[in-house]
């Protein structure tokens, strides 16, 4: 059977490529417009499919694919940007999408952002991402994905969407759902098992949507159906930040506090509580992020950002105060230790902090396969690919 041709938006480091390359789909094109992004893709994937520069100026290039993926600019959607939402002119990107995918038609997309996309503007956001999407021949389908679900020692949540063609489904169209187990519609109430089962005629009108999107949901023709599922039945056993750490004698003084940092900590104040999964030793404020917080590896880290400032996060590591490796961030995300190393140490951080998680987006691959959809077999000896050793 021949491998499925993918195109790859937005493709950063190529978190969505080593998911892909592992599934055995075949990368045609690939677009970034950041030149150390760019660098990175290159030396571990070659030249051939990527293409750097604007996408707005290169979508004419696009081959006919049967896979579109991206993780599509987070910041004018991220609760730590200036939170414009679609009025930020960096968010018309996202209507390059939306003509990429009407010219070619790929039987199938998956596209990734931050969880705060469901609620920005009162959902308004994302009902015009959903519209736009749903209108489009497709069916949509949504999910909140944590990546500590998917063996990974870090609390990052994200919007994962699953676009599928209407040629590729069966002719009741809601009756395979890629995103959630038949565990997690069980746990649906009587009354939302009744109308997910009744179909889109009794579905919510898209317009319609509440000040939030449920944490799961599907869009055909205009209208959704959505519910916060109570648990993600498929997740594995959430590692702790222990398990990636490098050993303290691998690790220079350069990742160490400074003395003025440490004098600081002399204000802390003890918390020693975990907060969705994080462990907070102390802080100066008492709250879960306030002040100068020292992290403890007991539990997961919290979310890596492409913020600079996030990137001195501190933690109390072996009876040693100093921040995470650029390494250490690397398996976080379930990349291998180097992936990034033709890069300064200083700027692996933001490559990273802005990646998607190849084991989030393969448990997404293996759900469509599950689904009966035509997707090739599994290239064996890939999956090593996500864990540094």
């Amino acid at each position: 059977m021949p491998r499925l041709k993918t195109v790859e938006l937005f493709a950063g480091i190529g978190g969505f490529r080593l998911a892909c390359d592992a599934k055995g789909f075949e990368t045609i094109w690939a677009n970034d417009l950041d030149p150390k992004a760019c660098t990175v893709y290159r030396a571990r994937f070659g030249h051939a499919a990527l293409r750097e520069g604007d996408i707005r100026t290169l979508s004419g290039e696009i081959p006919d694919h049967d896979l579109l993926t991206g993780g599509f600019p987070c910041q004018p959607f991220s609760s730590a940007g200036k939170k414009s939402g679609i009025r930020d002119p960096r968010g018309t990107l996202f209507q390059t999408i939306v003509e990429i995918v009407r010219a070619h038609e790929p039987s199938f997309f998956v596209l990734e952002n931050v969880k705060r996309l469901l609620s920005m503007e009162d959902g308004s956001h994302f009902a015009t991402i959903l519209e736009a999407l749903a209108s489009l021949d497709y069916r949509i389908e949504w999910r909140v994905l944590n990546a500590m679900h998917f063996g990974l020692p870090q609390n990052r949540q994200r919007v994962v969407i699953v676009g599928t063609h209407q040629r590729a489904l069966s002719s009741r169209k809601w009756d395979r759902v890629l995103l959630a187990s038949s565990e997690d519609l069980l746990a649906l109430s009587d009354l939302e098992r009744s109308i997910f089962l009744a179909g889109r005629g009794r579905w919510t009108a898209i317009e319609l949507h509440a000040r939030r999107f449920p944490w799961w949901g599907i869009a055909l023709d205009g209208r959704f159906f959505g519910a916060d599922l109570l648990a993600f039945t498929s997740a594995s056993q959430m590692p702790s930040l222990n398990s990636i750490l490098q050993d303290n004698h691998d690790v220079g003084p350069e990742f160490d506090f400074t003395d003025s940092t440490k004098d600081r900590l002399k204000d802390n104040v003890p918390v020693n509580r975990f907060v969705q999964g994080v462990q907070i030793l102390s802080n100066q404020g008492g709250g879960a992020r306030m002040g100068y917080t020292i992290f403890g590896v007991d539990g997961v880290a919290p979310t890596l950002t492409a913020a600079t400032s996030r990137h001195y996060e501190r933690y109390s590591i072996g009876g040693r105060f100093r921040r995470l490796t650029n390494v250490e961030y690397a398996r976080l995300q379930g990349f291998p230790d180097n992936h990034c190393r033709e890069i300064s140490v200083y700027d692996q951080y933001v490559l990273f902090g802005n990646a998607v998680p190849p084991p989030l987006i393969s448990w997404v691959l293996d759900r469509m396969r599950s689904s009966g959809a035509s997707l090739p077999k599994q290239r064996t000896g890939q999956l090593a690919l996500f864990y540094a050793s």
